[in-house]
């Protein structure tokens, strides 16, 4: 009989261990409260959903216009790749930058290009804009 009960009493047990530790008063930080030097070049669309109403972060979304037109995160600033040597004055150096695209390839590429160009402060986010809506994050249209 005790061995028909134990897994069930030790599940119980650490039910209750896990939920005790739950209780803490301490609430998560804010999306201003990240540490954005700590990011790593690649991100997931989870960190980028976190940072959206940080100030100190923008969000350029490397696609061709039709494509930002279907749907992009909220408040990305469209700059195709092929656009970006030309355009690098509207990008800024002094804010954390996380180019976007629609499943990571010219978003990396981007990243790179930046990277190469003096910009130390620049993401890619890995799987693009089809990860972030198959993740259920918010699209603009």
């Amino acid at each position: 009989m005790f061995r028909r009960l134990f897994p069930l009493l030790l599940l119980l047990i650490l039910t209750a261990s896990l939920a005790a530790c739950g209780g803490s008063n301490a609430s998560a930080p804010a999306a201003t409260e990240v540490d954005l030097g700590a990011l790593p070049v690649d991100v997931q669309p989870a960190d980028v959903a976190a940072l959206l109403d940080n100030p100190n972060v923008v969000i350029v979304d490397v696609r061709e216009p039709w494509e930002y037109d279907q749907g992009h995160i909220p408040g990305a600033t469209l700059i195709p790749l092929g656009s970006i040597p030309q355009r690098m004055s509207e990008i800024p150096r002094d804010k954390t930058v996380v180019a976007v695209c629609r499943s990571g390839n010219r978003s990396a590429q981007a990243t790179g290009y930046l990277r190469e160009h003096g910009y130390d402060n620049v993401h890619n986010m890995l799987g693009g804009m089809l990860a972030w809506e198959q993740e259920g994050y918010r699209v603009e249209r």
